[in-house]
């Protein structure tokens, strides 16, 4: 039987005291319609929003799928969450952690849109010119909602419910908006040494795959780990059409603007994502392996992870190199993963860590300024090396970072709410010890 739930008064005072917060602070617009906008721009990205948005649920049941079938209720609902959480942090300071004021390069005022104080009437953000401040804002924090979503795989089946919660928190504030703001920002350190991340490569699919890696360090293996049945092939196949129908969301989204720009980024991802998932089944097969759906899925989600930051930097054929050349690196990796005794339980760090540090690596020998301006020097294929150069020292860089801050993070967390669930609760499942709910 489940233990007893305690009584956590302490959250909830926590959202009280925020909800008091904002019952005095309206933060009324002065002079919202001073700008003008393009509405083709606008209802491309509104659409964007909502694309990037379905990712969520997708990857719920691209997860939920997985794993046994005593855990799918938990798992899915470990990216559900994420939508409810991450907006409100997003809303109260988070976008300002990563959009304010920059306070050395590494993050920003958490102050410079408190409470979205300002953010409506704001002029347009430099990069998105012809959208409204408060779209670009709520664009970005479907990026923001997705990435710790995306770290439930690796520790899927064995952790509590209260302190994921607890933990996706302190990630988003210690790991994803540093990041985010270094890469993303104009002021950002990462950004001002020139590293391209077109779509989130560094920002979401690195912090997430090495925050995997750690937690699946950090919290050793399942009691049941070499057992392990998957509850639902479908919903694998569901979860991986809706991340791929609105990876195009966060891929040419990140053109911001019904551009040119956006159509050669939907059209990389399409072709790298395609490309993976061949490539995937096809080596599979080459080694006397059958193709399988779950293959197929887990390669057409690593292309899409790998062309991710050089979805709007690079050519089209280039983007199925990249696809490609991930698809087998990421599938030995998870060959040499089944094999150690690291339990990432969904593999999460071969799929999007790796992708997305390859994908880091083939921006910086891909990226042409041709496909886009931003490009101030090509990358290494066309026989420059300051881009290359820039994206090694900044991969390396955001690794130490992410994996440092990642186990303080958890050994922290633990301290104040045990992380792993009892034996005898994961041995009843997640489902129903954690939410008291079952299939």
């Amino acid at each position: 039987m489940s233990t007893a739930q305690k009584k956590s008064l302490f959250p909830f005072f926590i959202m009280v005291a925020l909800v008091v917060i904002a019952f005095f602070n309206p933060s009324l617009p002065t002079n919202a319609n001073e700008y003008e906008y393009n509405g083709a721009d606008v209802a491309w990205m509104l659409t964007s929003t909502a694309l990037v948005l379905i990712m969520t649920p997708g990857l719920a049941y691209f997860y939920g799928g997985m794993v046994k079938k005593k855990n799918v209720i938990s798992t899915m609902l470990q990216s559900f969450i994420c939508m409810a959480v991450v907006a409100v942090i997003w809303i109260a300071f988070g976008f300002s952690l990563v959009f304010g004021d920059s306070v050395g390069g590494i993050i920003g005022n958490p102050m410079s849109f408190f409470m979205f104080d300002g953010v409506l009437d704001h002029e347009p953000w430099a990069g998105a010119p012809t959208i409204p401040f408060a779209l670009f804002a709520m664009y970005q924090l479907k990026f923001a909602i997705i990435t710790p979503a995306l770290i439930t795989g690796a520790f899927a089946e064995r952790i509590r419910f209260t302190s994921y919660i607890l933990f996706i928190c302190l990630f988003f504030i210690f790991i994803y908006a540093p990041l985010a703001h270094a890469t993303w920002h104009p002021d950002g350190i990462l950004f001002k040494m020139g590293v391209l991340d077109f779509a989130g490569g560094t920002v979401v699919h690195m912090s997430a795959g090495l925050t995997a890696l750690a937690s699946a360090i950090y919290l050793k293996q399942g009691n049941e780990c070499k057992e392990h049945t998957p509850a639902r092939i479908t919903y694998v196949l569901l979860g991986t059409g809706l991340l791929w129908f609105g990876w195009f969301g966060f891929n040419a989204g990140s053109a911001f603007g019904a551009s040119a720009l956006a159509a050669t980024a939907m059209a990389t991802t399409t072709a790298a994502s395609g490309a993976a998932a061949v490539m995937y089944i096809l080596f599979d097969a080459a080694r006397g392996t059958k193709p399988s759906a779950m293959g197929t899925c887990i390669g057409v989600v690593v292309g899409l992870v790998a062309i991710t930051p050089a979805a709007g930097f690079v050519t089209v054929p280039h983007s199925i190199v990249i696809g490609a050349v991930a698809a087998i690196i990421s599938r030995l990796l998870i060959e040499w993963r089944t094999k150690s005794n690291i339990d990432d339980t969904l593999d999460v760090f071969p799929s999007h860590g790796v992708g997305g540090m390859v994908g880091m690596i083939l921006t910086g020998v891909f990226a042409h300024s041709a496909i886009n301006g931003a490009v101030e020097t090509n990358g290494l294929y066309y026989g420059e090396t300051g881009l290359f150069t820039a994206h090694i020292i900044g991969l390396l860089g955001a690794t130490v970072f992410i994996l440092v801050l990642a186990f303080v993070l958890l050994k922290v967390t633990d301290i104040i709410t045990p992380l792993r669930v009892n034996a005898q609760e994961e041995l009843e499942g997640l489902d129903l010890s954690q939410h008291g709910e079952k299939l």
